[in-house]
């Protein structure tokens, strides 16, 4: 009986620490780095949250329809390690972004660059990597 309660208590074990593995992807599974983006729009939205932050900005085209886009960035901390605070961004806030565009075609990116209001040019922690 101890025996089989150990075996079940390390089988839940191993369920368990593959959880946080499978919620988190590459970059490669999600976005194509041969179909960078460089948006410009104002913040709608921003979700200082792990594993990743995300920003909304709405974005017009040549046309003069908006889309709202997300864009992904690293982890929270590792934004501050780059120069990030929660205050860096607000709702209203005129960005660039640069990065590269969701695999399957929708208004996702992850981004590598993002340039503020005032010039001011940030890395978005990327799983790609900074770029140049």
């Amino acid at each position: 009986m101890k025996t089989m309660i150990a075996g079940f208590a390390v089988a839940a074990a191993m369920v368990a620490a593959t959880v946080p593995a499978a919620a988190h992807h590459s970059f490669a599974a999600e976005f194509d780095a041969s179909k960078p983006v460089k948006l410009q729009g104002t913040v709608t939205k921003i979700e200082w949250q792990n594993p990743h932050a995300f920003i909304y900005m709405d974005v017009k085209d040549e046309t003069g329809k908006v889309t709202n886009w997300g864009m992904e960035m690293g982890s929270p901390n590792g934004l501050m390690r780059q120069g990030w605070s929660r205050n860096s961004l607000k709702i209203g806030d005129e960005i660039i972004v640069e990065g590269s565009r969701a695999k399957d075609g929708s208004n996702i990116a992850n981004a590598r660059a993002v340039t503020l209001a005032d010039g001011q040019r940030l890395f978005a922690g990327s799983s790609q990597g900074q770029g140049t």
